[in-house]
């Protein structure tokens, strides 16, 4: 048993503001040890994304109490006995949709979600069925199998993706969620052209990765679209060729082969919509209200060919996609640190949601290192395989 803290949702749909109501609380926590299948991570850092204000803010609604967090990166403490490929010691990003790698989606290595690890993500269990946390000896549920706003967190082996121990921990945990979201909407689900424009409508974490990526892969026009102004002069310095708000990219009258939607608002689809060109596609990977509701014509779809495709995780098989990205952010076409809006001890996070909830950030990293001791060597660790070559 490992004593962790970490930050418990203790009710979904508490008022705002959240540093008011607390809906969050910072707690002692007992973390089993990895099963079969599973590794410990000491966790570095972690930053706050529009998914766990959805669930703080009942949106998405999930069973409390449960450990929030998902994009996270670490440090492996020990593996079970079944894991052969990664080992202690290892920097690892964390990913939120655990891949069984034996169900259709699965087999199909299309970056569709694995069946069996949406719905162990939806019971709050990991891919096991098990839960590892604890609180004064009651279970705790998990936040899409990582609960990385903790010191530590028990995950299973495919929700962690080895890197490179130079990669800083703060860029790491963006690989794993708003760069596979936005970069992955462009890389697999949009596949662009070299010849084809893009515009990006909503420009949080999510949708500046997709900016960075477009510029990274060499689209010849790549515009960024947003309500905020100093969102859209960032945008503008990470490699968006052109930034106006709604109302003047819809007024220009200038269309787009491709139109990332990253707001998660049935209005910013609407407007991603209306700037897709005849014969384009539309791609969305925001996450709004269930009640939202948009009204098209399926007129248009069929008379303009055009296309609608839902991106979730950008369409990414994590193992895959983190090297790329990994390998863009080194090279310097990628920079993801600039996307760090603050850094935050753990004891903020109702502040930070607030502060997502506002729109006044785009990834706030919340810093782990300082509450857990240096790593030390567990006996449950076991030193990786190497294949033979």
């Amino acid at each position: 048993m490992t004593a962790v803290i970490g930050a418990v949702l203790e009710r979904s749909g508490a008022p705002a503001p959240y540093a008011r109501s607390t809906p969050i609380t910072v707690s002692d926590l007992e973390l089993d040890p990895p099963g079969p299948e599973e590794v410990l991570v000491r966790i570095a850092a972690a930053s706050v994304c529009h998914s766990d204000l959805s669930t703080v803010d009942g949106s998405r609604p999930r069973r409390t109490p449960l450990v929030l967090g998902h994009e996270s990166a670490g440090t492996v403490v020990s593996v079970g006995h079944r894991v052969e490929d990664v080992a202690q010691g290892d920097h690892v990003v964390l990913v939120f949709l655990p891949r069984c790698g034996t169900c259709e989606a699965c087999l199909a290595d299309s970056g569709r979600p694995c069946i069996p690890g949406s719905v162990a993500n939806g019971e709050g269990r990991l891919l096991s069925g098990e839960r590892r946390l604890h609180r004064d000896g009651h279970p705790l549920d998990h936040h899409l199998g990582v609960s990385g706003f903790a010191t530590h967190a028990v995950v299973h082996r495919s929700s962690v993706v080895r890197i490179d121990d130079d990669v800083p921990f703060e860029v790491a945990a963006m690989l794993g969620c708003a760069v596979l979201t936005g970069g992955g909407a462009v890389v697999n689900a949009a596949a662009p052209a070299p010849t084809d424009t893009i515009a990006v409508v909503g420009l949080g974490g999510v949708g500046m990765a997709a900016v960075m990526t477009a510029a990274a892969l060499g689209v010849r026009r790549v515009v960024a679209v947003d309500t905020a102004s100093d969102k859209l002069a960032l945008a503008l310095t990470l490699g968006a060729t052109a930034a106006s708000t709604p109302d003047e990219a819809v007024g220009q009258g200038e269309r787009f082969d491709i139109v990332i939607e990253a707001a998660g608002r049935a209005r910013a689809f609407d407007t991603a919509f209306e700037l897709t060109a005849p014969g384009g596609n539309t791609v969305t990977v925001g996450l709004p209200d269930p009640s939202e509701r948009s009204l098209i014509s399926p007129l248009v779809l069929t008379a303009e060919a055009r296309r609608i495709t839902g991106s979730y995780l950008g369409n990414a098989v994590p193992s895959r996609d983190i090297p790329f990205f990994e390998r863009l952010w080194r090279e310097g076409r990628l920079p993801v640190e600039r996307l760090i809006s603050s850094r935050i001890p753990l004891s903020q996070i109702n502040e930070a949601m607030d502060s997502l909830r506002e729109g006044r950030a785009l990834r706030q990293v919340i810093v782990l290192d300082h509450l857990v001791p240096p790593l030390a060597t567990p006996t449950t660790a076991h030193p990786r395989q190497e294949s033979a070559s």
